[in-house]
C-alpha cells in the first residue's frame, strides 16, 4: 500500500471474510444478511449468525444485479430475472420466450422490476403485470426514476425516457456517444449516463439542459449518489472524484471535489445511507472508507487480489459487504 497511508485508522480487523469461488459481479444487503451474487449460477448467502450457504438461482452465468428492501435480482445469460430472499428462497421474475441474454436488471419502486435483451427492456409491476417496449439500439443501462413508474434505458445516440403505464411513446433524450449506464438523482430532477469515452453527460430534466462531466483516465463504470443528493461519487480515476449536485445547476461550471488519491484508479463506489461517506474500491483490492467534508480515510481492506467489483451498505450504514474480481469477499461490521 501507498506510504501515504501510513498510520490511517483501520477497520480491518472487523472483516468477516466470505470464499465465494468465482468473480463476484454484486453485493447487497438485506436486513443484516449479506448477498454475494457470484459470476457464474449461485449466490451466496451470509447471514449474520449461521455458516454461508450458496443458492443456485441460474442456469449460466449472471450478468447483472439489483436489489430492493426485499429480495436480490439476478439476470442471467439463460434469460431468466430470478428474485432471491435473504433467507434463501428463490423464484423466477422473468423467462424470456427467445431465451436471450438478460444484461441488466434494476430494481424500482413498489416491487416494480426493469431488465433488458439486447434493445428490448421490460418493466413488472408489482400486479405482475408485463410489458416490453423496442430500443433503437442495444441497452447499456436501465434505472427507476425516484417517483412514479418511469425507466430510463442508456443507449447509443442518448437515453430513452419510459413510462410503461401509460402507453405513450419514451421520451428521447440524444447525446452523440454510446451510453454504457444512467442514474437519477435522488430528487429526480438529475439524469447522468457514463459513457463509452471517460466522460460523464447529464441533462437538467426540467428543461433538457446538457451538462458534460470529463478529465477521467478511463470509463466511469460505477456512480452513486450520497443520500442529500448533494454529491455525485464516480470511479475511473486514481482519486474519487464528487461532482456537485445541491444547486438548481448541478455540475455546470463547477469543478469536482478529488479525494483519497492512489496509484490505483477507483473501481467501484458506494455512498454511506445517511452519513457524507463513500466506500471507494481500487482496482488493487484497496477499501476506503472517505468522509466527504474533510477527506479523512479509514482503511477497509487492505490492497491484494483482483479489482474491487462490488460493494453495498446495509440500511443503516452498520455493515460494509465488499467483492474481488478474484472470488474473495467479505462483510466489515462497522456498527
Amino acid at each position: 500500500m501507498s506510504e501515504t497511508r501510513t498510520g490511517t485508522p483501520s477497520v480491518v480487523e472487523r472483516t468477516r471474510p466470505v470464499e465465494i469461488g468465482a468473480p463476484v459481479v454484486g453485493a447487497h444487503v438485506l436486513g443484516r444478511t449479506a448477498i454475494f451474487v457470484a459470476g457464474e449460477e449461485s449466490v451466496v448467502i451470509v447471514p449474520a449468525k449461521g455458516e454461508p450457504r450458496r443458492v443456485p438461482v441460474h442456469g449460466g452465468g449472471i450478468l447483472a444485479s439489483s436489489a430492493d428492501a426485499r429480495r436480490v435480482l439476478t439476470a442471467g445469460d439463460d434469460g431468466k430475472v430470478a428474485a432471491t430472499s435473504a433467507a434463501g428462497e428463490t423464484r423466477t421474475v422473468m423467462t424470456d420466450p427467445k431465451h436471450r441474454w438478460v444484461d441488466r436488471v434494476a430494481a424500482g419502486p413498489d416491487g416494480a422490476v426493469a431488465w433488458s435483451m439486447a434493445k428490448t427492456i421490460g418493466v413488472q409491476n408489482r400486479k405482475g403485470e408485463n410489458k416490453t417496449l423496442d430500443l433503437p439500439s442495444s441497452v447499456g443501462g436501465l434505472a427507476f426514476a425516484p417517483r412514479g413508474l418511469r425507466v430510463a434505458a442508456a443507449h447509443y445516440q442518448g437515453v430513452s425516457l419510459w413510462f410503461p403505464n401509460t402507453g405513450a411513446a419514451p421520451e428521447r433524450l440524444e447525446w452523440k456517444g454510446s451510453h454504457l449506464d444512467v442514474t437519477f438523482s435522488p430528487d429526480g430532477k438529475f439524469l447522468v449516463t457514463a459513457m463509452q469515452e471517460p466522460t460523464l453527460h447529464g441533462w437538467r430534466l426540467a428543461d433538457g439542459k446538457d451538462m458534460r462531466m470529463s478529465g477521467y483516465s478511463a470509463k466511469v463504470r460505477s456512480m452513486a449518489w450520497t443520500s442529500d443528493g448533494k454529491w455525485l461519487a464516480t470511479s475511473g480515476f486514481e482519486q474519487l472524484i464528487l461532482w456537485p449536485f445541491a444547486g438548481k445547476d448541478g455540475p455546470m461550471g463547477k469543478a469536482p471535489t478529488m479525494l483519497a488519491p492512489y496509484e490505483h484508479r477507483v473501481a467501484i463506489v458506494a455512498c454511506h445511507p445517511d452519513q457524507e461517506v463513500v466506500a471507494a474500491g481500487y482496482e488493487d483490492g484497496l477499501v476506503l472508507l472517505v468522509r466527504i467534508d474533510d477527506g479523512a480515510e479509514i482503511l477497509a481492506r487492505k490492497p491484494g487480489d483482483g479489482p474491487v467489483t462490488a460493494l453495498a451498505w446495509d440500511e443503516d450504514g452498520a455493515l460494509l459487504a465488499f467483492g474481488t474480481d478474484d472470488g474473495a469477499a467479505g462483510v466489515i461490521d462497522l456498527g
